[in-house]
């Protein structure tokens, strides 16, 4: 289904799809790794937890440290990855 006024050869749509797709992808990963780690270690009794900082190893690594590696991820992704892109069509190189 493609639309008659957005050309197809334009390198800002493709750029945008890729960008959008790369965001979808830390999106699951985020996903699979909170999933991992909250019903891989929370999965068993309170009482047999492990606990880092206070806090129980299944959260630590799911909501802490999650947090951090995905912080890390999407800046090297948006400084390696990303490309700024112009709104006007005359300003295209």
């Amino acid at each position: 289904m493609k639309e008659d006024n957005v050309p197809s050869n334009d390198s800002r749509y493709k750029a945008a799809n890729r960008e959008a797709l790369i965001g979808v992808g830390l999106v699951v990963f985020n996903f699979v790794w909170w999933f991992a780690f909250a019903y891989g270690l929370g999965g068993k009794d309170p009482s047999e937890y492990t606990y880092i900082f206070g806090l129980p190893a299944w959260f630590f690594y799911s909501c802490v440290l999650g947090v951090i590696v995905m912080a890390v991820l999407v800046t090297i992704v948006v400084k390696k990855w990303f490309v700024e892109v112009p709104f006007e069509e005359g300003e295209e190189k």
